[in-house]
């Protein structure tokens, strides 16, 4: 029934059949030099989902998207960057103004559009960029425009983030595309900073729900940069069905083949987001295997990526494990930490620097060599269980501090 290769492609959101994508500059940010619009449309009626930030303050966008798909339908996404629209006058207002005038630009009802947001909190957004905006995205919609949605939701990122694969279900070729903006105030919960997903299988919007909310657990809740929720993330995943698979409505080898297609598209993008954490030089990955369950070495892994001790350590690429014993031991739930294993790897090599909780002699001069790689890895065991988890973050430099003492201007 359902192929199992799983391939990367071209295209990112666009990549699935029938989505089409465009991004411009329409002065939100207050230049007409960057993108700060995206738009990315659907040729039909999709089945959508979404996750969102569990943050108390939430940006009126998330509200207004909410109720938009309460019914489990979408045709569009339209986003800004630049202004968050969260704690401003007349937020809601606002946004439901932008999904009629992205209706009415696209001869839909505004209540099939996802509306999102992302940039400073508290300042007030005003309409008139949108107004001019969105007739020039329309215009400019391609079956090639992911490159440009995924430049103009960008904020302090430093790179567009993008991803597609192909696979097939039934025969049918099929593909899942991905486009992430993300850099600081990164500590997803439920969601990410913001993470527009498109795939042209024929899903329903109760499993695809289902299987969106099951995703971010591994995904996206498993990344870290500085340890704040957003009051704006949110990830939404539209599917038109245009792959022209039978539908998919329950358990099965379909459902699988289309959660391991989905897992690969958004942990390339998590991993994408935690490499380009604010003034990040390195990715900073932790293993945990030997945990009680899968949910206990989860929440250990991303435990140690969000100790800003740790990040700071692998930023001078010093092998302080005694910084990683540390974090695992306030991480939520009962388990013991009496005989830990820790190793620091790197494509330099591997140091083990920690056995039963304990200090393993090894050379310094070799982990620190280890440990100025771009990419590192490290791996806990726990020796308690047959669980394992994973979680991505980046080391803590400078000029973190140098970007966000300076965030507004």
């Amino acid at each position: 029934m359902a192929g199992s290769d799983i391939k990367y492609t071209d295209g990112g959101v666009c990549a699935p059949n029938g989505f089409r994508a465009a991004g411009t500059a329409c002065g939100i940010k207050g230049t007409k030099e960057k993108k700060d619009l995206a738009l990315i449309v659907s040729d039909v009626m999709c089945s959508a989902a979404a996750v969102y930030t569990t943050n108390k303050v939430k940006g009126a966008p998330l509200k207004v998207t909410k109720d938009n798909i309460a019914d489990g339908r979408a045709i569009a996404i339209i986003c800004n960057s630049g202004n968050a629209n969260t704690c401003a006058p007349n937020g809601e207002a606002l946004a439901g103004k932008t999904c009629e005038l992205t209706a009415e630009s696209l001869g839909v009802k505004a209540q099939d559009i996802v509306v999102c947001s992302t940039g400073v909190i508290g300042q007030e957004l005003s309409i008139e960029p949108f107004r001019e905006g969105i007739p020039e995205l329309t215009a400019g919609l391609s079956y090639e425009g992911s490159a440009e949605a995924a430049e103009a939701i960008m904020t302090t990122d430093t790179v567009p983030k993008e991803v597609a694969v192909e696979f097939t279900i039934d025969g049918r070729l099929c593909r899942i595309g991905g486009i992430a903006k993300g850099s600081g105030m990164i500590n997803p919960n439920m969601a990410t900073m913001l993470s527009f997903i498109t795939t042209d299988v024929c899903i329903s919007p109760d499993v695809l729900d289902r299987v969106l909310k099951e995703d971010v657990k591994t995904s996206y809740n498993q990344i870290c940069v500085d340890g704040d929720t957003s009051t704006n993330d949110m990830t939404v995943i539209l599917a038109n069905g245009m792959a022209g698979n039978d539908i998919i409505d329950g358990d099965g080898e379909a459902l699988d083949v289309f959660r391991r297609a989905l897992s690969q598209v958004t942990v390339y993008l998590a991993k994408r987001l935690a490499r380009d954490g604010e003034g990040a030089t390195k990715l900073i990955e932790c293993r945990v295997k030997g945990a009680a369950d899968d949910e206990q070495a989860r929440a250990i892994s991303k435990s140690v990526i969000a100790s800003d001790l740790l990040k700071a350590a692998m930023f001078g690429a010093d092998a302080n494990w005694g910084r990683v014993l540390c974090a695992i031991g306030y991480a939520p739930g009962e388990f013991s930490t009496e005989n830990v294993d820790v190793d620091m790897s790197s494509s330099a090599g591997t140091v083990e620097v920690c056995r039963g909780s304990r200090h393993k002699e090894y050379s310094e001069e070799e982990a620190s060599k280890i440990l100025s790689e771009e990419e590192i890895i490290i791996s806990v065991d726990m020796h308690q269980g047959s669980g394992s988890g994973v979680a991505w973050g980046c080391d803590l430099t400078y000029d973190y501090v140098k970007i966000n003492g300076d965030y507004r201007s």
